[in-house]
């Protein structure tokens, strides 16, 4: 199965005059995020001074890169955490478990959040993050706006033929978006048809994307932003009897967006797909 290693403006609602997130009594203080989406999740609630360590991965915001650092999504450095007396975990569902227990067996609250599985999860996750972080209030409000946004998008391509689109999340072997996953969403809310809708896995062949012949191929891998990217390019383009071949509708966009969405950023990428499937709507910022 492929994997990423991943990766809105913060809202001012519950914020004090001086920007410092408002917590109550039974919030925590002290948070460790073993994973990037966490760590975002954490800067959009305005929660970042409590954010006292993450992984090496943790990199955006800019300023997510300057805290403590406790080994990577899959490793992380037990003796380290326990040093830091945090009050909140934040693990993945790439967390080895025994690592989980032993922080649990010490008394240390661990809440681990899978990958989300849908548009649904995402906003159902980060309402639960704002819950642990006494700022629940600010988590509805965020996913809120999002909604809005997202209901904003659907009017713009309401009524549009929905073109095919084959959304490339992995490669050697190739990987398509599922049905049971919030990419299949970004292509069903954006206003268009998704080819492996109804595979019953992300295992796909350059044969059955050619005999589904899809309006548009959008590629979001690892290093799609450089030489890979450039590379599938290449290697569609050799499929001339594509629509999306003949007509220059191969797409390459940054995976770290695509394949790793807080509410903020899904609707970011909704946007980016959103105006590759239907360029003629003017979908802005």
């Amino acid at each position: 199965m492929h994997r990423f290693l991943i990766t809105f403006f913060i809202l001012m609602v519950g914020m004090t005059p001086a920007g410092v997130a408002q917590e109550n009594d039974a919030a925590a203080r002290r948070i460790v995020s073993l994973g990037p989406l966490n760590t975002e999740n954490v800067y959009l609630l305005g929660a970042e001074n409590q954010l006292i360590a993450n992984t090496v991965y943790c990199v955006k915001p800019p300023d997510a890169k300057e805290k403590e650092k406790i080994g990577t999504l899959l490793q992380a450095n037990m003796e380290k955490i326990i040093r830091l007396k945090p009050d909140l975990v934040l693990a993945t569902s790439l967390t080895r478990p025994r690592q989980i227990a032993k922080l649990e067996r010490l008394g240390i609250q661990v809440v681990q959040f899978d990958q989300p599985a849908s548009f649904n999860d995402i906003c159902s996750q980060f309402v639960e993050l704002g819950r642990l972080l006494g700022l629940e209030k600010k988590a509805r409000a965020i996913v809120e706006q999002t909604r809005r946004e997202v209901k904003k998008i659907q009017r713009q391509t309401a009524g549009r033929v929905k073109k095919k689109v084959f959304l490339q999340v992995g490669t050697r072997p190739l990987f398509s978006s599922v049905e049971n996953s919030f990419t299949h969403d970004f292509i069903v809310l954006g206003g268009g048809q998704n080819i492996a809708q109804g595979a019953l896995q992300g295992l796909y062949s350059r044969e059955k994307v050619v005999a589904r012949n899809p309006d548009l191929i959008i590629v979001a891998i690892m290093g799609a932003e450089g030489v890979s990217g450039t590379k599938e390019k290449e290697e569609w383009s050799r499929y001339t009897s594509i629509k999306a071949v003949k007509t220059g509708n191969i797409h390459v966009v940054d995976p770290n967006l695509v394949c790793s969405p807080s509410p903020q950023t899904f609707v970011q990428a909704l946007r980016t797909i959103t105006r590759l499937i239907h360029p003629e709507v003017g979908i802005h910022e």
